[in-house]
């Protein structure tokens, strides 16, 4: 669809261009700007369909005078007229762009300008003001002195106080406030100064009012926000404390070896799950009353809470079960039933239980689908074989026995759970093979010193799996001495 210029008045003729080509018989797009064109056509075929005026938004053109582009502010106006339309183009002069760019100047800052006469008692406001609090221009501006009574009860006292001090001493006054409006509750801000006479007494005052209410509700969110965030730091730092205290109570971690029955014990434990400091492998390392030391390490299968309540039940039950006489096999086994028979029935663990007598440096174990022990001996790292074990919670039927070990002077054996040799897609055999290198590379450190083995087998990954490890050293003749 197009328009044909069917008639047009002498001074349109000059907008073509400046080459005075009568536009009439020519189609609009040919005679007009191409920014212009295309926006004004779309607006006539609606003005067509609808019948409603239309008025473009005021926009720059070169108009060509004396062979001089001149810049020029247009709006078009469009109407219907049977069934075409006539347009009609306004040119505005200096003082109408620049009356229209305090108009955008209001609109866009969402400001508007007011002046009180405090002689006549005359006032004028801006149509941005009248918007600003919602009030009918046919109602006429407020006076001064009655625009205390705008504002929530709240904001009364302290506007009352500024504009009289405005209207009495000249001072300028610079005051937030709120008022009610027919779109709610604005923020709003004044400010004034008074223009006075030869003898110092205000006779004008003019100002602007600007409303803040977007940003103040910026604000107010902010604040809102910063709260929320000091209330959720609270409650972590408590869950951080409370966690810590569940980790003393579930799983306390020595703050340095330990050294039942003689021998000397490190401890590494690093839980999977960020934040967790209590997952599903466990430890025990504790002298037991007849002079024997008892080592535990196990894991149960999962991750989260559930698997820390497992975790709890068993540590708690294998080594009191031990304390009170229990074999190694018996205990086992009874873990097992506990497990079959407790809430998460379809739960399983691994786990490996080891007693050593100091007297002749024995060392009794078994275990429940765990990953044997690693020997390190005279710089050389071995396994030792296991004995028949099954996961616990995997039978009703299970079948478990003791294996033995006689430990010499400077030995050291490793319990550890999977988190520490599996990494995917290498199978368990690898990981084992890669422990045995790492551990005897460093079976020549110093006592105490877990943290080059780790490092080498994680190194700086993000966990997959709860890492805990047990280095049981035996002292040779030089450390028993000293």
């Amino acid at each position: 669809q197009d328009f044909r210029i069917d008639a047009a008045t002498p001074h349109a003729a000059p907008f073509a261009g400046g080459d005075g080509t009568d536009p009439v018989g020519r189609r609009l797009p040919q005679w007009l700007p191409d920014a212009v064109a295309e926006p004004l056509r779309q607006a006539c075929l609606r003005t067509l369909a609808t019948g409603e005026p239309y008025e473009s938004e005021p926009f720059a053109h070169r108009d060509v005078a004396d062979g001089a582009a001149e810049p020029v502010t247009y709006s078009v106006r469009a109407a219907p007229l049977g069934d075409g339309l006539v347009l009609s183009w306004v040119r505005f002069d200096a003082s109408d762009r620049q009356e229209q760019r305090l108009a955008d100047l209001q609109r866009l800052g969402n400001l508007g300008w007011a002046n009180w006469d405090l002689v006549t008692h005359e006032a004028a406001w801006s149509d941005q003001v009248f918007a600003i609090f919602g009030r009918d221009p046919a109602r006429g501006p407020v006076a001064l002195a009655g625009l205390p009574g705008l504002a929530l009860a709240d904001d009364v006292p302290a506007l009352t106080q500024a504009v009289g001090a405005l209207t009495r001493e000249g001072r300028p006054c610079d005051v937030p406030f709120r008022t009610r409006t027919p779109a709610g509750v604005r923020h709003l801000r004044i400010v004034a100064e008074a223009v006075t006479d030869g003898e110092g007494t205000p006779v004008e005052v003019h100002g602007f009012v600007q409303d803040l209410t977007a940003r103040r509700r910026a604000e107010l969110a902010l604040v809102e926000s910063e709260r929320a965030m000091l209330t959720q730091h609270d409650v972590l730092l408590a869950e951080r404390t409370l966690a810590a205290r569940l980790q003393d109570a579930l799983l306390p971690l020595p703050r340095g070896p330990v050294r039942p029955a003689g021998l000397r014990v490190e401890v590494a434990y690093l839980p999977a799950q960020a934040g967790v400091l209590v997952g599903g492998d466990w430890f025990s390392a504790i002298e037991l009353p007849d002079g024997d030391a008892l080592f535990v390490v196990g894991d149960v299968a999962g991750h989260g809470v559930d698997a820390v309540a497992t975790m709890a039940q068993l540590r708690f039950t294998a080594k009191g079960m031990v304390v009170t006489g229990s074999s190694l096999t018996g205990a086992l086994a009874r873990l097992n039933a506990l497990l079959l028979h407790s809430r998460s029935a379809h739960g399983t663990a691994s786990l490996v239980l080891a007693r050593y007598s100091p007297e002749r440096r024995r060392l009794v174990w078994a275990q429940a689908g765990h990953l044997p022990p690693l020997l390190l001996r005279a710089g050389k790292a071995r396994y030792l074989d296991r004995p028949p074990g099954i996961l616990l919670g995997a039978s009703t039927t299970p079948v478990y026995a003791e294996a033995e070990c006689l430990l010499e002077p400077g030995d050291r054996l490793l319990l550890y759970t999977d988190g520490l040799v599996e990494r995917p897609p290498d199978g368990i055999d690898q990981g084992l093979e890669r422990l045995a290198r790492a551990a005897a590379a460093h079976q020549a450190d110093a006592a105490g010193t877990l943290e080059p083995l780790l490092a080498a087998l994680l190194p700086g990954d993000e966990l997959r799996d709860d890492v805990c490890v047990l280095d049981i050293q035996v002292p040779d003749a030089a450390a028993r001495r000293s």
